[in-house]
Protein backbone atom coordinates (compact mmCIF):
# COMPACT_ATOMS: atom_id res chain seq x y z
CA UNK A 1 0.00 0.00 0.00
CA UNK A 2 1.21 3.43 -1.10
CA UNK A 3 0.62 6.65 0.72
CA UNK A 4 1.64 9.93 1.27
CA UNK A 5 2.10 11.15 4.99
CA UNK A 6 1.75 14.88 4.19
CA UNK A 7 -0.28 15.12 1.15
CA UNK A 8 -1.00 18.67 1.12
CA UNK A 9 2.02 19.53 0.13
CA UNK A 10 1.96 18.03 -3.31
CA UNK A 11 -0.05 21.30 -4.07
CA UNK A 12 3.41 22.94 -4.26
CA UNK A 13 3.82 21.59 -8.36
CA UNK A 14 1.50 23.98 -8.98
CA UNK A 15 4.53 26.05 -8.87
CA UNK A 16 6.57 24.51 -11.78
CA UNK A 17 4.45 25.24 -14.32
CA UNK A 18 4.63 29.17 -13.38
CA UNK A 19 8.34 28.31 -12.85
CA UNK A 20 8.30 26.76 -16.79
CA UNK A 21 6.53 29.96 -17.87
CA UNK A 22 8.41 32.47 -16.41
CA UNK A 23 11.53 30.48 -17.75
CA UNK A 24 10.08 30.57 -21.51
CA UNK A 25 9.14 34.37 -21.16
CA UNK A 26 13.01 35.13 -19.94
CA UNK A 27 14.28 33.11 -22.83
CA UNK A 28 12.14 35.38 -25.04
CA UNK A 29 13.02 38.59 -23.87
CA UNK A 30 16.95 37.90 -24.19
CA UNK A 31 16.62 37.17 -27.36
CA UNK A 32 14.33 40.20 -28.42
CA UNK A 33 17.14 42.09 -26.05
CA UNK A 34 20.19 40.27 -28.69
CA UNK A 35 17.91 41.00 -31.83
CA UNK A 36 18.09 44.70 -31.10
CA UNK A 37 22.10 44.46 -31.26
CA UNK A 38 22.55 43.03 -34.48
CA UNK A 39 22.35 40.16 -36.37
CA UNK A 40 21.87 36.66 -34.37
CA UNK A 41 24.66 34.74 -36.41
CA UNK A 42 26.76 37.48 -36.64
CA UNK A 43 26.66 37.78 -32.28
CA UNK A 44 26.76 34.10 -32.07
CA UNK A 45 30.48 34.08 -33.70
CA UNK A 46 31.56 36.58 -31.08
CA UNK A 47 30.45 34.91 -28.18
CA UNK A 48 32.09 31.72 -28.99
CA UNK A 49 31.88 30.61 -25.42
CA UNK A 50 27.88 31.26 -25.36
CA UNK A 51 25.72 27.95 -25.14
CA UNK A 52 22.01 28.39 -25.66
CA UNK A 53 21.43 24.35 -24.72
CA UNK A 54 23.21 24.59 -20.99
CA UNK A 55 20.94 27.43 -19.57
CA UNK A 56 18.09 25.40 -21.04
CA UNK A 57 19.58 21.80 -19.08
CA UNK A 58 20.50 23.68 -15.38
CA UNK A 59 16.64 25.16 -15.64
CA UNK A 60 15.43 21.82 -16.27
CA UNK A 61 17.60 20.13 -13.59
CA UNK A 62 16.26 22.44 -11.16
CA UNK A 63 12.72 22.04 -11.89
CA UNK A 64 13.24 18.15 -11.36
CA UNK A 65 15.32 18.89 -7.90
CA UNK A 66 12.49 21.05 -7.10
CA UNK A 67 9.61 18.37 -7.52
CA UNK A 68 12.05 15.79 -5.70
CA UNK A 69 12.13 18.21 -2.90
CA UNK A 70 7.98 18.83 -3.26
CA UNK A 71 7.92 14.64 -3.01
CA UNK A 72 9.92 14.63 -0.28
CA UNK A 73 8.28 17.04 2.40
CA UNK A 74 5.03 14.83 1.13
CA UNK A 75 6.86 11.87 2.46
CA UNK A 76 5.80 8.86 0.41
CA UNK A 77 5.36 5.94 2.41
CA UNK A 78 4.91 2.05 1.27
CA UNK A 79 3.19 -0.40 3.95
CA UNK A 80 5.14 -3.58 4.35
CA UNK A 81 2.70 -6.03 5.20
CA UNK A 82 -0.38 -6.99 6.78
CA UNK A 83 0.35 -7.57 10.40
CA UNK A 84 -2.16 -9.44 12.58
CA UNK A 85 -2.41 -7.56 16.21
CA UNK A 86 -4.10 -8.73 19.06
CA UNK A 87 -6.51 -6.42 20.46
CA UNK A 88 -8.94 -6.31 23.22
CA UNK A 89 -12.28 -5.96 22.64
CA UNK A 90 -16.16 -7.78 21.99
CA UNK A 91 -17.18 -8.81 18.62
CA UNK A 92 -20.92 -6.71 17.48
CA UNK A 93 -22.89 -7.69 14.15
CA UNK A 94 -25.46 -4.79 13.46
CA UNK A 95 -28.89 -6.15 12.10
CA UNK A 96 -30.70 -3.33 10.56
CA UNK A 97 -34.30 -3.50 9.17
CA UNK A 98 -34.70 -1.68 5.68
CA UNK A 99 -38.28 -2.93 5.04
CA UNK A 100 -40.75 -0.31 3.68
CA UNK A 101 -42.26 0.30 7.07
CA UNK A 102 -39.16 2.09 7.96
CA UNK A 103 -39.68 5.40 6.31
CA UNK A 104 -42.47 6.26 8.80
CA UNK A 105 -42.20 9.13 10.70
CA UNK A 106 -43.27 8.30 13.84
CA UNK A 107 -39.60 8.99 14.90
CA UNK A 108 -37.86 12.06 13.49
CA UNK A 109 -36.44 11.93 10.68
CA UNK A 110 -37.72 8.90 10.19
CA UNK A 111 -37.69 5.00 11.45
CA UNK A 112 -34.53 4.05 9.20
CA UNK A 113 -32.30 7.57 9.77
CA UNK A 114 -32.92 7.73 13.47
CA UNK A 115 -32.03 3.76 13.18
CA UNK A 116 -28.63 4.93 11.45
CA UNK A 117 -28.05 8.16 13.97
CA UNK A 118 -28.13 4.81 16.61
CA UNK A 119 -25.65 2.44 15.02
CA UNK A 120 -23.06 5.48 14.08
CA UNK A 121 -23.04 6.86 17.87
CA UNK A 122 -22.18 2.99 18.73
CA UNK A 123 -19.67 2.65 16.15
CA UNK A 124 -18.35 5.78 17.77
CA UNK A 125 -17.99 4.30 21.17
CA UNK A 126 -16.19 0.84 19.79
CA UNK A 127 -12.13 0.96 20.55
CA UNK A 128 -10.41 -2.36 19.34
CA UNK A 129 -14.01 -4.14 18.75
CA UNK A 130 -15.12 -5.76 15.79
CA UNK A 131 -17.97 -4.60 14.17
CA UNK A 132 -20.16 -6.08 11.22
CA UNK A 133 -23.43 -5.00 9.91
CA UNK A 134 -26.22 -7.08 7.81
CA UNK A 135 -29.67 -5.50 6.31
CA UNK A 136 -32.95 -7.44 6.12
CA UNK A 137 -36.22 -6.78 4.71
CA UNK A 138 -37.98 -10.18 2.79
CA UNK A 139 -34.30 -11.63 2.43
CA UNK A 140 -31.23 -10.74 4.72
CA UNK A 141 -28.26 -9.65 3.10
CA UNK A 142 -24.30 -8.91 4.57
CA UNK A 143 -23.45 -5.17 3.96
CA UNK A 144 -20.51 -5.12 5.67
CA UNK A 145 -17.97 -8.30 6.95
CA UNK A 146 -17.20 -7.93 10.23
CA UNK A 147 -13.78 -6.19 10.40
CA UNK A 148 -12.02 -3.07 12.71
CA UNK A 149 -12.25 -0.54 10.07
CA UNK A 150 -15.05 2.34 11.77
CA UNK A 151 -14.59 4.25 8.71
CA UNK A 152 -15.60 1.75 6.09
CA UNK A 153 -18.88 0.84 8.18
CA UNK A 154 -20.01 4.42 9.05
CA UNK A 155 -19.37 4.63 4.56
CA UNK A 156 -21.71 1.41 4.16
CA UNK A 157 -23.65 2.82 7.01
CA UNK A 158 -24.53 6.01 4.63
CA UNK A 159 -25.88 3.76 1.45
CA UNK A 160 -28.45 2.10 3.19
CA UNK A 161 -31.89 2.24 2.14
CA UNK A 162 -35.12 0.24 1.68
CA UNK A 163 -34.03 -0.11 -2.04
CA UNK A 164 -31.16 -2.21 -1.67
CA UNK A 165 -33.18 -5.39 -0.82
CA UNK A 166 -35.26 -6.41 -3.16
CA UNK A 167 -37.91 -8.53 -1.75
CA UNK A 168 -40.03 -6.88 1.05
CA UNK A 169 -40.39 -8.17 4.48
CA UNK A 170 -39.28 -8.64 7.54
CA UNK A 171 -37.50 -11.88 7.45
CA UNK A 172 -35.44 -11.38 11.10
CA UNK A 173 -35.00 -14.86 11.86
CA UNK A 174 -32.93 -15.32 8.38
CA UNK A 175 -30.85 -11.83 9.52
CA UNK A 176 -30.31 -13.43 13.35
CA UNK A 177 -29.24 -16.65 11.01
CA UNK A 178 -27.04 -14.82 8.94
CA UNK A 179 -25.30 -12.78 11.77
CA UNK A 180 -24.90 -16.04 13.60
CA UNK A 181 -22.68 -16.93 10.27
CA UNK A 182 -20.62 -14.00 9.86
CA UNK A 183 -19.11 -14.26 13.57
CA UNK A 184 -17.24 -17.69 12.42
CA UNK A 185 -15.28 -19.88 15.07
CA UNK A 186 -16.76 -20.27 18.21
CA UNK A 187 -14.40 -18.22 20.80
CA UNK A 188 -14.31 -16.72 24.57
CA UNK A 189 -15.02 -13.23 22.96
CA UNK A 190 -17.90 -11.13 23.99
CA UNK A 191 -20.55 -11.63 21.12
CA UNK A 192 -23.75 -9.59 20.09
CA UNK A 193 -26.48 -9.25 17.73
CA UNK A 194 -27.90 -5.38 18.12
CA UNK A 195 -31.80 -5.97 16.05
CA UNK A 196 -32.89 -2.86 15.11
CA UNK A 197 -36.51 -3.31 13.62
CA UNK A 198 -40.29 -2.39 13.79
CA UNK A 199 -40.92 -5.64 14.05
CA UNK A 200 -43.84 -5.85 11.58
CA UNK A 201 -45.05 -8.54 9.66
CA UNK A 202 -42.51 -11.05 10.50
CA UNK A 203 -42.46 -14.05 8.74
CA UNK A 204 -39.88 -16.74 10.86
CA UNK A 205 -39.50 -17.69 13.84
CA UNK A 206 -36.63 -14.87 14.75
CA UNK A 207 -37.48 -16.12 18.94
CA UNK A 208 -35.96 -19.48 17.83
CA UNK A 209 -32.96 -17.86 15.87
CA UNK A 210 -32.23 -15.76 18.62
CA UNK A 211 -32.56 -18.62 21.35
CA UNK A 212 -29.85 -20.43 19.04
CA UNK A 213 -27.63 -17.35 18.93
CA UNK A 214 -27.61 -17.59 22.84
CA UNK A 215 -27.13 -21.21 22.95
CA UNK A 216 -23.90 -20.32 20.80
CA UNK A 217 -22.66 -17.37 23.35
CA UNK A 218 -24.20 -15.00 21.25
CA UNK A 219 -26.49 -12.13 23.18
CA UNK A 220 -29.09 -10.81 21.16
CA UNK A 221 -30.18 -6.79 21.63
CA UNK A 222 -33.10 -5.61 20.10
CA UNK A 223 -33.80 -1.89 20.04
CA UNK A 224 -37.55 -1.30 18.59
CA UNK A 225 -38.16 1.64 16.14
CA UNK A 226 -41.54 3.74 16.00
CA UNK A 227 -44.35 3.73 18.14
CA UNK A 228 -47.21 1.19 19.18
CA UNK A 229 -49.83 3.13 17.70
CA UNK A 230 -47.85 3.85 14.54
CA UNK A 231 -47.90 6.12 11.51
CA UNK A 232 -48.30 6.32 7.82
CA UNK A 233 -45.58 5.19 5.64
CA UNK A 234 -44.88 7.82 3.52
CA UNK A 235 -44.31 7.54 -0.69
CA UNK A 236 -40.94 8.78 -1.59
CA UNK A 237 -41.21 11.92 -3.67
CA UNK A 238 -44.97 12.11 -3.56
CA UNK A 239 -46.72 13.42 -0.80
CA UNK A 240 -48.56 10.03 -0.80
CA UNK A 241 -49.06 7.28 1.97
CA UNK A 242 -48.81 3.53 0.79
CA UNK A 243 -52.19 1.94 0.79
CA UNK A 244 -53.38 -1.76 0.61
CA UNK A 245 -55.95 -3.67 -1.82
CA UNK A 246 -58.46 -1.27 -0.85
CA UNK A 247 -57.21 1.53 -1.03
CA UNK A 248 -56.73 2.20 2.89
CA UNK A 249 -53.70 3.79 3.96
CA UNK A 250 -51.24 1.63 5.55
CA UNK A 251 -50.38 2.43 9.81
CA UNK A 252 -47.20 0.64 10.52
CA UNK A 253 -47.06 0.01 14.42
CA UNK A 254 -44.06 -1.09 16.25
CA UNK A 255 -44.52 -4.80 16.99
CA UNK A 256 -43.04 -4.34 20.98
CA UNK A 257 -44.26 -8.01 22.09
CA UNK A 258 -42.55 -9.77 19.03
CA UNK A 259 -38.98 -7.29 19.97
CA UNK A 260 -39.38 -8.39 23.60
CA UNK A 261 -39.83 -11.84 23.34
CA UNK A 262 -36.72 -12.00 20.62
CA UNK A 263 -34.85 -9.83 23.28
CA UNK A 264 -35.52 -12.34 25.88
CA UNK A 265 -34.60 -15.70 23.67
CA UNK A 266 -31.45 -13.67 23.17
CA UNK A 267 -30.49 -13.28 26.50
CA UNK A 268 -29.86 -9.80 25.55
CA UNK A 269 -32.69 -6.39 26.24
CA UNK A 270 -34.87 -4.62 24.54
CA UNK A 271 -35.31 -1.03 24.14
CA UNK A 272 -37.43 1.53 22.21
CA UNK A 273 -36.37 4.36 20.51
CA UNK A 274 -37.53 7.85 20.76
CA UNK A 275 -36.48 11.16 19.72
CA UNK A 276 -34.35 10.84 22.45
CA UNK A 277 -30.42 9.28 22.68
CA UNK A 278 -31.88 7.41 25.40
CA UNK A 279 -32.06 3.69 23.36
CA UNK A 280 -28.65 4.25 22.40
CA UNK A 281 -27.04 5.35 25.63
CA UNK A 282 -28.67 1.91 27.49
CA UNK A 283 -27.62 -0.69 24.27
CA UNK A 284 -24.32 1.02 24.81
CA UNK A 285 -23.88 0.21 28.54
CA UNK A 286 -25.50 -3.00 27.79
CA UNK A 287 -22.99 -3.82 24.85
CA UNK A 288 -20.05 -2.56 27.79
CA UNK A 289 -20.63 -5.32 29.77
CA UNK A 290 -19.78 -8.53 27.92
CA UNK A 291 -16.37 -10.16 28.50
CA UNK A 292 -13.55 -8.40 26.46
CA UNK A 293 -11.08 -10.72 25.16
CA UNK A 294 -7.92 -10.91 22.88
CA UNK A 295 -9.30 -10.78 18.63
CA UNK A 296 -6.93 -10.93 16.19
CA UNK A 297 -7.47 -8.54 13.10
CA UNK A 298 -5.23 -7.86 10.40
CA UNK A 299 -4.27 -4.12 9.61
CA UNK A 300 -1.19 -2.70 7.26
CA UNK A 301 1.23 -1.42 9.51
CA UNK A 302 5.08 -0.60 9.31
CA UNK A 303 4.68 2.21 7.06
CA UNK A 304 8.35 2.43 5.76
CA UNK A 305 9.78 6.37 4.81
CA UNK A 306 10.64 6.54 0.96
CA UNK A 307 11.59 9.91 0.92
CA UNK A 308 15.37 8.93 1.24
CA UNK A 309 15.95 7.90 -2.24
CA UNK A 310 13.70 10.98 -3.55
CA UNK A 311 16.11 13.32 -1.82
CA UNK A 312 19.44 11.44 -2.51
CA UNK A 313 18.39 11.69 -6.25
CA UNK A 314 17.79 15.47 -6.21
CA UNK A 315 21.41 16.10 -4.22
CA UNK A 316 22.95 14.46 -7.04
CA UNK A 317 21.01 16.60 -9.44
CA UNK A 318 21.68 19.60 -7.43
CA UNK A 319 25.63 19.06 -7.54
CA UNK A 320 25.48 18.24 -11.22
CA UNK A 321 23.64 21.65 -11.95
CA UNK A 322 26.12 23.16 -9.92
CA UNK A 323 29.09 21.38 -11.97
CA UNK A 324 27.52 23.30 -14.93
CA UNK A 325 28.19 26.65 -16.16
CA UNK A 326 25.97 28.58 -18.08
CA UNK A 327 29.24 29.14 -20.78
CA UNK A 328 31.43 26.97 -22.69
CA UNK A 329 34.97 26.12 -21.15
CA UNK A 330 37.53 27.19 -23.38
CA UNK A 331 39.76 24.47 -22.94
CA UNK A 332 37.25 21.74 -23.62
CA UNK A 333 35.65 23.32 -26.34
CA UNK A 334 39.29 22.72 -27.80
CA UNK A 335 39.17 18.99 -27.48
CA UNK A 336 38.71 17.69 -30.98
CA UNK A 337 37.39 14.28 -29.64
CA UNK A 338 36.70 12.96 -33.09
CA UNK A 339 40.20 14.38 -34.23
CA UNK A 340 42.18 12.09 -31.61
CA UNK A 341 40.31 9.22 -32.40
CA UNK A 342 41.42 9.37 -35.91
CA UNK A 343 45.24 10.28 -34.87
CA UNK A 344 44.62 7.18 -32.29
CA UNK A 345 43.49 4.72 -35.46
CA UNK A 346 46.35 5.78 -37.66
Amino acid sequence: MFRFAHPEFLFLLLIIPLLVIIFVLATIKKRQNLIKFGNLDLLTELMPNVSSFRPKLKFTLQTIVILLIIVVLAQPQFGTRLQTEKRKGIEVMLALDVSNSMMAQDVQPNRLEKSKQIIAKLIDDMNNDKVGMAVFAGDAYIQLPITVDYVSAKMFLQNISPTIVPRQGTAIGSAIDLCIRSFGEKSETGRAIILITDGENHEDDAAGAAKLAHEKGINVFVVGIGRPEGAPIPIDGTMSFRKDAQGNVVVSKLNEEMCKNIASAGGGVYVRADNTNNAYKIISTEISKLAKSEIETQVFSDFNEQFQSFAFLALFLLIAEFLIFDRKNKRLSKLRIFDLKEKITK
